[in-house]
């Protein structure tokens, strides 16, 4: 990876903003089918923002909750975090602008977080959904050791989602975007995330996850996280797989998944990135044109493409339409 990137490239402004675009285009075509949004929006799904300002979801909603818990915290330790995430998820639930077709898992288990529960309580342990890596992209941005992304990553996730797939899936959604920020190319992700899902196969990280492993039954926490590290793994030899075939131009999701789950949505947003690497918002407007979960694959798509190539990435009108634009151009000021 290049040691040096460009302050010019404004990397992390570009995650961001790439993330909400994304989340916005796939917003109105996430329960239509491929032949819809085709009839729609024609065979290249939809490119343009529609709306003033053009509205989001709870994946770019959450990501915000993350961001600014980040933000405002003291430290980057589990002690220092937890709360802020606990406290940013629970607004968030109640909140009136949370009105975008949530998913239940986040609001059941942020209810209880607002009871106070300990998280690992709080937490769906059998979820895996991809609530849990859909806002993980803040951390992505932040400039710390790897241990303590992934710690970070997990304990996002963990909060709502405590299946072991998807805290892996959003350790790798965060470490894929920190790469890409770092000079990693798009082309070269699919190596490198299961290059890192070997490497941490058995690592529990029990500062960060406590008895969570318990929780879910486990024999032991090694086993517990294997099996999310295998799922992982499994997805990410599809995704190899099917980039080295021709492109069909289909729907993306029938190689790597419908990307309702937290490794499915990671492998099937990062199909469409790299397939469309020089073609910012076709990546977008690919990941927006599934069976599947459109609007959180297309989020995710836009997170990595923007965290490769900054905010020129983006049509420059469509900073000032996206809404919660203030909020995205704060976050990502701080880290740029």
């Amino acid at each position: 990876m290049a040691a040096v990137i460009p302050a010019s490239a404004l990397r992390a402004s570009g995650s961001l903003f790439g993330l909400a675009y994304g989340d916005a285009l796939g917003k109105p075509t996430e329960f239509l089918t491929v032949a819809e949004i085709e009839s729609r929006y024609g065979p290249g799904g939809p490119r343009a923002l529609t709306g003033d300002p053009a509205l989001v979801t709870d994946d770019t909603q959450m990501a915000l909750a993350v961001g600014w818990a980040l933000h405002d915290a003291q430290s980057y330790r589990p002690e220092a975090v937890e709360p802020l995430l606990r406290e940013r998820f629970a607004a968030w639930a109640v909140s009136p602008d949370n009105n975008r077709a949530p998913g239940m898992t986040c609001l059941r288990a942020c209810a209880e977080l607002g009871r106070g529960l300990r998280w690992q309580e709080a937490t769906v342990v059998g979820s895996k959904g991809c609530g849990a890596n859909m806002r993980v992209t803040p951390v992505g941005l932040l400039d710390v050791d790897l241990a303590t992304l992934a710690g970070l990553a997990q304990l996002q996730a963990g909060l709502t989602h405590g299946h072991p797939t998807g805290l892996a899936a959003s350790e790798l959604t965060a470490y894929a975007v920190f790469a890409l920020r770092e000079g990693a190319t798009l082309a070269e992700l699919p190596a490198l995330l299961t290059e890192r899902a070997r490497s941490q196969r058995q690592v529990y990280r029990e500062d960060w996850l406590g008895d969570l492993w318990q929780r879910a039954g486990a024999s032991t926490p090694q086993e517990f996280i294997a099996r999310g590290w295998d799922e992982c793994l499994a997805v990410l030899g599809r995704l190899t797989t099917a980039l080295g075939e021709p492109d069909d131009g289909g729907d993306p999701c029938r190689a790597t998944g419908e990307g309702w789950v937290a490794e499915e949505a990671l492998a099937t947003a990062l199909l469409c990135a790299v397939r469309h690497a020089d073609d910012p918002v076709a990546a977008l407007a690919r990941g927006a044109t599934t069976a599947g979960d459109s609007d959180s694959i297309a989020a995710l798509a836009g997170a990595f493409v923007g965290a490769a190539a900054g905010m020129s990435a983006w049509p420059p009108g469509w900073a000032d339409r996206i809404e919660y634009a203030d909020q995205l151009a704060t976050l990502g000021a701080t880290w740029d």
